[in-house]
C-alpha cells in the first residue's frame, strides 16, 4: 500500500486539457489527428501516442439544464495489476519500487496485446499499430524519482490533479468527499482500495465514462483472465504430451 498515488478531483476540473497536453509534451508523443464529432473531446480515445485523455460527457440535470462531466482518463496503476498477472514473461511488466507505478517494457512486444488490453478492467493499454509494442501512463517516474511532480499534476491550474504519498492522497480524497457531499449528494470516490489513481466524482461513475469505475476481483483477476492463465500452461502440457507420444511411437 505504500508508494505514490494520484487523487483527481473532477469537481474542480474545467476540462482545459492542460494535463493532456503536458503529458504529450513531457513524453515527447506525436500529435494525434483530431476531427469534429459533434463534441469537444479530442482525440476520440486513448492510443499508443495518447496516455492521458480528458473525456467529455454531456448530460441533463433534473431541472433539464445541461451539465458537463470531465474525466481525465489514464492508467490507474493497480495495486495488483491484472495486466502483469496475465503475461507469461513477468519482466515484460514491472512495478517501480519507489512509486508503485506499473511500467511496460519492450518485452511486451512478444505478448498478445489484445489479451493484455482485455485483462485491464479500465481498458487502458494500447498497442502500436504494426509493431505490437504497448504503452500507457508511466506516472512520470523519471520526474518523480528526481523530486518533481508528474507533468499533468504540475500543469493543472485548478488543483483538480493531486499527487503524493498514497496514504496522504487517500486522506485528501476522503476529506474532499466530505466537503462536497452537501453540494453533490451522489458524490463518490473510486478506487481507494484497488489502485493508485482515484477520482472524486460528483455523480454516478457511469455518467462520466464506461470505465470510470471497475470492480477488481480478489488478486485482480477476473474470470476471463483466470481462464487465459490456466489455458496457457495446459496448452504447453498438451504440446509436451504430444511430443512424448511421438518419441515413444
Amino acid at each position: 500500500m505504500e508508494g505514490k498515488a494520484f487523487f483527481i478531483d473532477t469537481t474542480l476540473c474545467t476540462g482545459c486539457r492542460g494535463c493532456q497536453i503536458a503529458c504529450k509534451q513531457w513524453n515527447q508523443l506525436p500529435a494525434t489527428k483530431t476531427q469534429n464529432r459533434g463534441g469537444f473531446q479530442n482525440p476520440e480515445d486513448l492510443s499508443f501516442y495518447t496516455y492521458k485523455l480528458v473525456r467529455f460527457s454531456e448530460h441533463r440535470r433534473d431541472d433539464d439544464k445541461p451539465v458537463w462531466y470531465f474525466f481525465p482518463d489514464q492508467c490507474r496503476h493497480c495495486l495488483e495489476p491484472p495486466c502483469k498477472m496475465i503475461v507469461e514473461d513477468q519482466q515484460a511488466i514491472v512495478i517501480d519500487q519507489l512509486t508503485g507505478a506499473v511500467l511496460y517494457t519492450d518485452k511486451l512486444k512478444k505478448e498478445n496485446s489484445q489479451d493484455v488490453r482485455e485483462s485491464c478492467p479500465y481498458d487502458i493499454p494500447r498497442a502500436e499499430p504494426g509493431t505490437g509494442y504497448m504503452a500507457k501512463c508511466t506516472m512520470c517516474v523519471d520526474r518523480v524519482h528526481n523530486g518533481l511532480l508528474p507533468a499533468c499534476v504540475k500543469t493543472c491550474p485548478t488543483g483538480a490533479m493531486n499527487f503524493g504519498d498514497r496514504a496522504e492522497m487517500v486522506a485528501l480524497a476522503k476529506k474532499r468527499l466530505a466537503e462536497v457531499k452537501s453540494k453533490y449528494p451522489h458524490a463518490v470516490v473510486t478506487g481507494l482500495e484497488e489502485v493508485r489513481v482515484f477520482y472524486l466524482l460528483a455523480d454516478e461513475p457511469s455518467k462520466y465514462h464506461e470505465y470510470a469505475h471497475a470492480v477488481i476481483t480478489p488478486m485482480g483477476i477476473d474470470r476471463k483472465t483466470a481462464l487465459k492463465r490456466i489455458a496457457r500452461p495446459l496448452r504447453e502440457l498438451s504440446k509436451e504430451w504430444q511430443m512424448l507420444k511421438g518419441l515413444a511411437s
